[in-house]
């Protein structure tokens, strides 16, 4: 696969990513016996949808890092040394733990509601000896509120969690100002965009940019939306556990 790496996002893993990334993909297999973790299991469909969907949507962090040049990825006011990220709806571990394993000097919070899931994942960061990863066991609605999360990460990451603009709720709060929210998307429509504007200016974000592409081995349509944080969340999100969901920006 090292060709479609470099041909599909211009950065290539390294032998020892590439060895984790194996490693990866038998520890999933082994944990999905016990706690169902993915129907994904065949080793394609792995690498596409879990592996390379995931850094797909911090590609521009990886060309960045590759190429030598300073991060256009995320604000200048964040640490040129280190990055924070949260993930939101980790499940399994997706797209963290990849990003965990190819982004240096990075810490990876995985964030679930899920106990037996983080479990799992606590027990695979060990395995696969990543120092960075963190895990919180939680809704986002309440740890978002908690001063020690709130507002203090640079990236936060969200994939196959509710509707755009329930998942903008959910990640801006996260965000230091400057910050940016990575949610990913299938299918996406001009009327979706629309939509999700107007919640995220209700969030203190802007929509930077949506990004349409396919992937490398079954040429199916995936969406990256880009929010930037520009001003301070309001303090009422995001709303109680259920809201977002049942009434949505």
């Amino acid at each position: 696969m090292a060709d479609i790496w470099q041909q599909t996002l211009h950065w290539t893993p390294t032998v020892q990513q590439q060895v984790q990334f194996q490693q990866l993909y038998e520890f999933i297999l082994e944990g999905n016996r016990q706690f169902n973790l993915t129907r994904i299991t065949d080793p394609q469909e792995f690498w596409e949808k879990h592996l390379w969907d995931s850094l797909r949507g911090i590609a521009p962090l990886l060309r960045d890092k590759e190429a030598g040049v300073g991060n256009t990825f995320v604000s200048p006011s964040s640490s040129p040394t280190s990055l924070s990220f949260i993930d939101i709806g980790t499940g399994a571990g997706f797209p963290g733990i990849p990003v965990a394993m190819t982004v240096a000097n990075s810490t990876v919070t995985l964030l679930d509601s899920t106990q037996k899931k983080m479990t799992f994942v606590e027990k695979l960061s060990a395995a696969l000896d990543l120092s960075n990863v963190k895990t919180l066991t939680g809704r986002s609605e309440e740890v978002a509120q908690q001063p020690q999360h709130r507002q203090t990460y640079d990236v936060a990451l969200i994939r196959a969690v509710g509707t755009a603009s329930v998942c903008a709720e959910y990640a801006l709060p996260f965000l230091k100002q400057g910050g940016l929210a990575v949610i990913y998307r299938g299918n996406w429509t001009q009327e979706e965009t629309k939509a999700l504007e107007n919640a995220v200016n209700q969030l203190g974000g802007v929509v930077e940019s949506i990004e349409k592409f396919t992937t490398p081995l079954t040429d199916s349509i995936r969406h990256c939306l880009y929010l930037r944080k520009v001003a301070t969340t309001p303090v009422q999100f995001p709303r109680p556990v259920g809201v977002p969901t049942q009434k949505p920006l």
